[in-house]
């Protein structure tokens, strides 16, 4: 017999049927653990209603009608999907994850060309898109030149946002679809799967429509023709884009991509699920490799060949990455970051700094091809939170770079030492007495330092972010 199966629609809760889908009873499903971890990161609902709840419907105008065309999403890969996300089938996107999507600061403003970022998980890839706006504003119109300024990234209107968004998810889904082909999901009105009691429905997955391109300008154009897809409120438009991203490189060759030990892209971590770094490698490079450092390592540290290689980047990215954790230093040490992810094609760097994502730039494309760049130069920080409200402008020089050298590494021997008598002009010459680098020196000090070696950084009147 074929049930009804209601729906109520998260937000006004007004009840709608459709007849689009079988479902069991809901009161009759069995309870069951969780393949990853327990459901209590969702949202919390009354208990006679939990089984009920749909987690959250997408806005009407975001839907698309199925008459776009496209290939309606089929049971074997919405299960795929959940198990290369979350390492099983009954699991779904948490509140954090399902309202985030990619949103400009205000148009025609000197941040209009700053994505606000959320707090949760999906923040590390609206800083990824952050990287490669900034990347496609600078130096990728036909008007780049190699001496640009903030103005171009400042004053831009609605439609130049929308131009730039659109270019920077399409870069990520045909670099993941080895520049051959990409795939774009969008959300149909209706069910395109019937769920079975192992797999837990979450009200769009079920609806996607799969639209493939294998020309890099169709991509873009259609991503812009359906930009609030992605830009809305309401929209999923960060789960959309990485459905859209899984399914240009495939589920089968993120599986190659991976090691045996990464079977999936996120991991839970204080409650909300969080991007690994095989999700963050394919955002920058195209493949979901798992490490950091270059090339693939065949052997252990003991000499031994190692049972299965471990995958590191192969090819050096168009936008870089940094990594500082003070949590990881007091273990024992970072990961070595390679040259393919430190030196990218363009002056753009995703900054992972105690956990938390944001984004340096420089002006200066030159930075990255001549040495004599490196003597004085200047990076731009942001970090898509509503407190920043202006681009911090950050000088690095190697003015003093010898006695930062020596200072860092007496800091890493010596504990509790006192400060140098006050003979220097500059304040990141002179550390106060805390014997912790962390209280010396601003985390994002650290961070860049990961790339300039005991660079000097004056940051001309703003205050370190620690």
């Amino acid at each position: 017999m074929v049930r009804v199966w209601e729906q109520i629609h998260f937000r006004s809760l007004t009840v709608q049927t459709s007849p689009h889908i079988r479902a069991t009873e809901p009161e009759i499903l069995p309870q069951r653990l969780l393949d990853v971890a327990k459901d209590d990161d969702q949202e919390e609902a009354p208990p006679h209603c939990r089984a009920l709840l749909a987690p959250c419907s997408i806005p009407r105008s975001l839907v698309i009608s199925p008459g776009l065309g496209g290939t309606p999403v089929t049971p074997q890969l919405t299960e795929s999907l959940r198990r290369i996300l979350f390492g099983g089938t009954f699991h779904v996107f948490n509140y954090e994850w399902r309202k985030s999507f990619f949103q400009f600061r205000e148009p025609d403003s000197e941040l209009s060309y700053i994505l606000e970022a959320d707090r949760g998980g999906a923040r590390s890839i609206q800083m990824v898109i952050q990287a490669r706006i900034i990347k496609f504003l600078l130096f990728s119109q036909p008007d780049s030149t190699d001496r640009r300024t903030l103005h171009s990234l400042s004053q831009l209107q609605q439609r130049d946002q929308d131009k730039a968004l659109a270019a920077a998810l399409s870069d990520s889904l045909w670099l993941a679809g080895q520049e051959e082909r990409a795939t774009v999901t969008l959300v149909t009105e209706d069910y395109c799967i019937t769920p079975h009691l192992d797999y837990k429905l979450d009200d769009f997955t079920e609806k996607l429509q799969l639209f493939t391109f294998d020309r890099k300008d169709d991509v873009w154009k259609f991503i812009l023709d359906h930009i609030q897809c992605f830009k809305a409120e309401g929209s999923h438009g960060v789960i959309l884009f990485l459905y859209s991203l899984i399914c240009s490189r495939t589920v089968d060759r993120l599986r190659d991509d991976m090691s045996s030990n990464t079977s999936h892209l996120l991991h839970l971590s204080l409650g909300n699920f969080v991007c690994r770094q095989a999700l963050l490698n394919l955002l920058l490079t195209g493949r979901g490799s798992p490490h950091v450092f270059n090339g693939t390592l065949q052997f252990g540290e003991d000499g031994q060949p190692l049972e299965r290689p471990l995958q590191g980047v192969l090819s050096r990215s168009d936008v870089g990455y940094l990594h500082w954790s003070r949590e990881q230093m007091e273990r024992g040490g970072l990961p070595q970051v390679g040259s393919m992810l430190k030196t990218p094609r363009f002056p753009v760097w995703v900054c992972c700094i105690n956990n938390s994502y944001s984004v340096l730039f420089s002006l200066n494309r030159s930075l990255l091809s001549d040495w004599r760049m490196e003597h004085q130069f200047q990076l731009f920080y942001c970090n898509g939170q509503n407190s920043q409200r202006s681009t911090a402008r950050l000088t690095v020089g190697e003015r003093h770079r010898r006695r930062l050298i020596q200072l860092l590494k007496a800091l890493q021997v010596h504990e509790g030492s006192g400060s140098p008598a006050d003979t220097h002009s500059h304040h990141w010459e002179a550390p106060p007495a805390e014997a912790d680098p962390e209280k010396r020196f601003p985390s994002l000090e650290m961070t860049i330092r990961t790339k300039w070696d005991g660079a000097a950084i004056d940051w001309n009147g703003t205050d370190p972010f620690y």
